[in-house]
């Protein structure tokens, strides 16, 4: 969440007049994440959050906007999108093409433990079972075209150790990805990027409530064993090392498996897809880094820590449970 496009309230309340939201009280810009321009809406009708969307067209926001609208009735804890009054999930502002959905109650937790792990694994695989009955496809667009279009444009700025890393890193998901093993994997719309920062919690210190999941930005259809490595390189990781924490994982496996029973592929290739999952965001953060966008609020983050995960993940596989 950045801010690329200034939006005045004088857009913001046509958008809420379209929207039949009521008067604009305030709009507040946010200033975290990296991919699209977000503010705070408050009218007098309620709280939500209006996105503008950067990279993503108007053509390929229905997939997201329809996820979200799919988990939110199924009961997840997800913002549901505003439609207008034909039903439209997407509108348009300043230009940008752009969506409102109500604002959760809560905040992001810096420092996770145990009893947040076990609340996002049960949550995720909760999740992953109600996508059974949505039909609307997309691929996942940060998914394997993207890593090896990506791969050659920051190569140049790694060192010779990090590019050996990536080079070898990358020939070994492709070999994955065309095996049969990675055909048996169970796949469904994926959130692709449930990290701390994207989950809020209500409550008091040490018995918080998981209240919110957000930022589906950039799901897309993907193995299911994939966003579950994605949420354990996060959730489950000393930030300063990039070594995993087995107590924080081992719950959040708990957790996830008390809602969904993972199949024996997924077991058996957890490790490759958290190998997977250290791939994705390193690259990204290398090309958020050394090709940043113009933004009134931008904090690139620093790509080295996905490298230290990732070689973490190959130098120390780790399975539930072992």
């Amino acid at each position: 969440m950045a801010v690329y496009t200034e939006v005045s309230l004088g857009q913001a309340q046509a958008l809420s007049t379209q929207l039949q939201l009521g008067t604009v009280q305030s709009l507040q810009p946010i200033g975290s994440g990296i991919e699209n321009t977000n503010y705070f809406l408050s009218t007098d009708a309620g709280d939500w959050v209006l996105t503008l969307f950067e990279r993503l067209s108007a053509e390929q926001l229905p997939f997201y906007l329809q996820l979200m609208q799919h988990l939110a009735r199924h009961g997840l804890p997800v913002p549901e999108p505003h439609a207008d009054g034909s039903g439209a999930l997407c509108h348009q502002v300043a230009g940008k093409p752009a969506a409102v959905v109500n604002r959760l109650p809560g905040a992001p937790v810096d420092a996770p433990d145990v009893h947040h792990a076990d609340q996002v694994g049960a949550t995720l695989a909760r999740m992953h079972k109600a996508v059974a009955d949505f039909a609307p496809y997309q691929p996942n667009l940060r998914g394997l075209a993207w890593w090896q279009a990506t791969a050659p444009a920051v190569r140049p700025h790694l060192g010779a150790d990090s590019a050996a890393l990536l080079d070898d890193e990358l020939a070994y998901q492709l070999h994955l990805a065309a095996s049969p093993t990675y055909a048996q994997l169970p796949h469904g719309a994926v959130h692709a990027d449930l990290f701390r920062d994207n989950a809020l919690f209500e409550g008091l210190p040490g018995r918080e409530r998981l209240c919110g999941v957000f930022d589906f930005y950039f799901a897309g259809v993907d193995s299911f064993a994939f966003d579950l490595g994605v949420a354990i390189n996060d959730w489950c990781i000393d930030d300063d090392s990039g070594h995993l924490d087995e107590t924080r994982a081992n719950a959040l496996i708990a957790g996830y498996r008390a809602e969904r029973e993972p199949t024996g592929v997924e077991w058996r290739t957890l490790p490759a897809m958290r190998r997977a999952a250290a791939l994705r965001f390193w690259l990204s953060r290398l090309a958020d880094w050394h090709a940043p966008r113009d933004a009134a609020l931008l904090t690139p983050k620093d790509p080295r820590h996905f490298e230290r995960v990732l070689r973490d993940c190959v130098a120390n596989p780790w399975h539930p449970g072992a």
